[in-house]
């Protein structure tokens, strides 16, 4: 069976089973059974395949089956302008996640130094890109997790900025390292009751941890809020992001804490998704 055939057969098998990028996931399940870029597979598409590439293709298609993530699967996805390692013990990084990133990086375009703090570094997708962009930035990444830790380093090497961050595995509660310039944090802020009814992707393959954020989904972003307030210098700026139903709680809290409120930025869907504030 050739490339282009083997594709399309795993395209079908996943479209019966309700899987709507079917085509696109096929491509990417044979482009890493076979360790080649998709233009690879587009100029040699009638190169027939050896049954061991044919037998690792339709394992990887049956893990898709089973609903696995496609970033799961190949342990890998795009942020940003930047390829991370993922695995099973951290977020999957969201496009709509880019946006903070895009907007850090606007705001501090006159800015030749930075410290920055990244509560819930999960991947280290945020920290590392802004890293990656701005050479005289400097960052410290915060998670209750060992293994996201471990990811995070991992990363940093990936993207050659590993001599301009530290991570610590803590409590945010107990985190009590520096002062910073800007803290950015994307916590667990789903209430109990949506939690329950996530997509079944997210809910049977993601991290609880990175998700569930307590009965009202508030419990981790009022340990953020009180922790920047600590943490953050004066004029210093808080990148949170939330849940699209819970802008008029949040900026409540940060009022609470001393932030001035600068912007809610909305995500491609037009729901809310970030609070800027500033430490006053």
């Amino acid at each position: 069976m050739n490339i282009q055939t083997a594709i399309n057969k795993g395209s079908k098998t996943l479209k019966i089973n309700d899987i709507k990028s079917h085509q696109i996931d096929s491509e990417i399940l044979m482009s890493e059974t076979l360790k080649r870029e998709k233009k690879y597979l587009i100029l040699n598409s009638k190169e027939q395949l050896s049954e061991k590439n044919l037998k690792d293709f339709y394992n990887l298609v049956k893990s898709r089956l089973k609903g696995k993530p496609i970033a799961y699967i190949i342990g890998k996805k795009e942020f940003w302008k930047y390829e991370f390692n993922i695995t099973k013990d951290v977020l999957i990084p969201r496009p709509d996640t880019e946006i903070i990133v895009e907007q850090i990086l606007k705001i501090t375009k006159n800015k030749s130094k930075l410290r920055i703090l990244d509560i819930g570094v999960g991947s280290g997708c945020i920290l590392l890109s802004l890293l990656k962009e701005k050479k005289n930035f400097l960052g410290i990444g915060v998670d209750l997790s060992s293994k996201s830790i471990d990811l995070c380093k991992i990363n940093s090497h990936k993207l050659e900025v590993f001599n301009r961050v530290k991570f610590y595995k803590s409590n945010v509660d107990k985190f009590n390292y520096g002062k910073y310039d800007l803290i950015v944090s994307n916590p667990p802020y789903i209430n109990k009751l949506d939690y329950k009814n996530l997509n079944k992707e997210v809910l049977n393959f993601e991290p609880k941890l990175a998700l569930d954020g307590g009965l009202d989904g508030l419990s981790e972003i009022r340990k953020v809020i009180s922790k920047s307030s600590e943490l953050i210098k004066i004029r210093g700026k808080l990148f949170l992001e939330i849940a699209y139903n819970q802008r008029v709680k949040v900026i409540e809290i940060l009022k609470n804490k001393g932030f001035y409120i600068n912007e809610v930025l909305k995500d491609y869907a037009n729901n809310d998704r970030c609070i800027i504030s500033t430490k006053i």
